[in-house]
């Protein structure tokens, strides 16, 4: 464990630190970070820009009469179930004769990454089966980009000014693939306060030092179960505890990446907690 961060009632309570690592070292946070594409996209709800029920603005899908992905809509990216193809190395059936994985491939490829995920097929009708996939989130980076850019703001700089500066957050590098698109999916590096101060923003539903930022509701969104999942595991973009894997309250929610990334949201006990290592 590299860091870790207890904050109880609004207040830090412990914070503890491996050697040559201190409360400002950015940290390699991986897929926490598809926790903050929903929250990007849930200031723009909350703008007004698009409701979550809202078929996705994906101009591709709406080409052709007929396209199966035009029934695509916000809530189901953001719940993991857009029925998009979308190769992983976890796959059931996936063998190498299959080619490289998609879910790897936006990493490693040096591609637009955005253009990627949303020229997918269809593989599941929408909303009926939940998986685990990049796609989804980066289809919703293609929307927070496509919106941000329609508004004439600057795509790079809208995160620091939409969130990052109205809680607090100083020092969050989010890294692009090479046509300058945020891999949120895994690409991102950021303090354990930063992600303290983001699990706090949930844990009061949204609201920081009285002003709303995430729309009344989208806490309860995020971290009720996805109905498309076969176990109430995940929900939007958040994992949630509806087994009781954790020793945590059902309640409870957390961003999660590779390698024990975690933050831990408990409304339950007014309580956050992030690991990193």
């Amino acid at each position: 464990t590299a860091a870790f961060l207890v904050v109880h009632r609004g207040r830090i309570v412990a914070e503890r630190y491996m050697p040559g690592i201190g409360r400002d070292t950015q940290l390699e946070s991986w897929s926490m970070g598809k926790s903050l594409t929903a929250t990007l996209v849930g200031i723009l709800l909350q703008e007004g820009h698009f409701a979550l029920d809202d078929p996705a603005p994906v101009p591709l899908w709406q080409e052709e009469p007929d396209d199966p992905r035009a029934a695509i809509r916000i809530s189901d990216l953001l719940q993991m179930s857009s029925g998009l193809r979308f190769i992983a190395p976890r796959d059931p059936d996936y063998t190498p004769d299959k080619g490289y994985p998609d879910h790897m491939y936006i990493y490693t490829g040096a591609i637009d990454a955005f253009r990627h995920s949303v020229t997918r097929p269809l593989q599941f009708p929408p909303a009926t089966e939940g998986r685990y996939r990049n796609s989804d989130p980066l289809t919703l980076g293609y929307v927070i980009r496509r919106t941000v850019e329609g508004l004439g703001e600057n795509y790079h700089t809208w995160p620091q000014q939409a969130l990052f500066d109205r809680i607090g957050i100083r020092r969050q590098v989010l890294e692009p693939d090479p046509y300058g698109n945020f891999l949120l999916t895994g690409y991102d590096y950021g303090t354990a306060r930063n992600w303290g101060r983001l699990g706090l923003l949930y844990l009061q539903n949204g609201i920081w030092q009285g002003e709303r930022i995430l729309p009344e509701g989208f806490v309860d969104f995020v971290s009720s179960p996805a109905p498309a999942w076969s176990e109430p595991v995940y929900g939007g973009l958040f994992w949630i505890n509806g087994t009781g894997e954790w020793n945590l309250p059902w309640t409870a929610y957390f961003m999660a990446g590779g390698g024990g990334q975690r933050t831990f949201v408990v409304p339950t006990h007014d309580l956050v907690v992030v690991r990193l290592g």
